[in-house]
């Protein structure tokens, strides 16, 4: 016999109220949060109101809700609760920082905001290592990296609350971003008034008690940067502390193992720079994937990714552009499974197939686009994605939007 529609939707809301009580004092596995079913789905190109290919929308949380009235959202991160499984959105604001549960994706929870350690700002950033999330800020006084006990957030009696500090370094004032390297337990502050705006080392292997480690300033300002423990295919310098960053006008590439003594290894530009934003290693460690934030509004080009080979760091070399399907300005990307996610502002998420880089091959396989206005060469729309969450969660910030949670859709 078949059942009515409406007595499936309520054995189906049933049995996630089950999960969700079951799971709420006991550990998750990832393959649970698999039984949620989105929001909207993607369908005929769209999720609710919102573009999309192959992914649905699981949860939203507008960005009023997550920093009050008149915030603006801008970098995120995640964290994956390793005792309890539970997952975790970590998001920049204007006015502080929001810890969002995401465990039931449909349902997102907001348990809580760090305030802003000085004045309001544009821009913040906030990384995660050993269950602390160590977060800075720019244009922000004399901010300094504030560091939060994770844990904390498995035991909210009342959200959201307003939390505060479990330490403070304040061995710099502001900066633009927070780097770490979760196999050394180094944070990497770049963009300060230290070191020319170079790599401020920290060692955060104790982290409520981060010691100032040294620092590299020969590089000049770096916006962004990632380091890495290297076991790429330069024999050259297997498990060494590489940092590579993103300066403008140039990536540098630095050995760092010795804090005391940075050694520069190269440094590579490209045609038509305009504004070496922020880059990514793919998973071999083989090619880096730049994005320029200026180069669409000053060259009138669509999206555009610099895919540069690092098969020889003393020796980086161009291997291709790849051109996007808009105008829309690129910002924040991340590689996992030979997918490399880009944050496209009025684009929204782009996800890219990587698998046949060596090939000079780039194809686009989805998309979620956050700003549903247009695909304007603007800042407007997505600043940054996450996509590292055990369970599929994908999240992605949004200036305008918040927080938006999605997932591939299912074949």
């Amino acid at each position: 016999m078949k059942l009515p529609k409406s007595l499936i939707k309520v054995a189906s809301l049933l049995a996630v109220f089950v999960l969700i009580t079951n799971c709420s004092n006991e550990t998750l596995n990832p393959n649970d949060l698999n039984t949620f079913a989105p929001q909207f789905r993607c369908e005929n190109g769209f999720a609710d109101i919102y573009p999309c290919n192959d992914y649905d929308l699981m949860g939203h949380i507008p960005i009023e809700d997550l920093g009050g009235s008149g915030a603006e959202g801008n970098d995120s991160w995640g964290w994956t609760d390793s005792t309890t499984g539970k997952e975790y959105a970590l998001i920049g604001t204007t006015t502080g920082s929001a810890f969002v549960d995401i465990s039931n994706p449909t349902e997102p929870l907001l348990l809580g905001t760090l305030p802003t350690e000085t004045i309001n700002n544009l821009w913040r950033d906030i990384k995660v290592y050993n269950n602390h999330a160590f977060i800075v800020a720019d244009n922000a006084g004399s901010y300094g990296m504030q560091v939060f006990n994770l844990t904390r957030l498995r035991n909210v009696a009342n959200p959201p609350e307003i939390f505060t500090n479990d330490a403070l370094y304040t061995g710099f004032g502001s900066a633009h971003n927070v780097v770490i390297n979760e196999d050394s337990g180094y944070a990497y502050v770049v963009g300060s008034s230290t070191f020319s705006g170079g790599p401020h080392f920290i060692n955060i292997q104790n982290p409520t008690n981060p010691i100032l480690a040294g620092g590299y300033s020969a590089g000049g300002d770096s916006h962004d940067a990632q380091v890495v423990t290297y076991n790429g295919p330069d024999s050259d310098y297997s498990e060494q502390e590489i940092y590579i960053g993103s300066n403008g006008n140039e990536i540098v590439i630095v050995d760092i193992t010795d804090k005391n003594n940075p050694v520069n290894i190269s440094t590579i530009s490209y045609n038509n720079i305009s504004y070496a934003h922020q880059g990514w290693l793919d998973e071999n460690q083989t090619y880096f994937f730049i994005g320029d934030e200026g180069d669409e509004i000053s060259t009138g080009t669509n999206t555009r990714t610099i895919i540069l080979d690092f098969t020889d760091l003393d020796n980086p070399t161009f291997h291709m552009d790849y051109f996007g399907a808009s105008v829309a300005i690129d910002h924040n990307g991340y590689i996992k499974d030979n997918i490399y996610y880009q944050a496209s502002y009025t684009a929204g998420i782009r996800m890219l197939d990587i698998s046949n880089i060596s090939s000079k091959s780039i194809n686009e396989i989805g998309f979620f686009d956050t700003y549903p206005e247009n695909n304007a060469t603007a800042f407007n729309g997505a600043w940054s994605v996450y996509p590292y969450f055990p369970s599929g969660n994908i999240i992605i910030s949004d200036i305008e939007g918040g927080l938006f949670i999605i997932r591939k859709s299912p074949n």
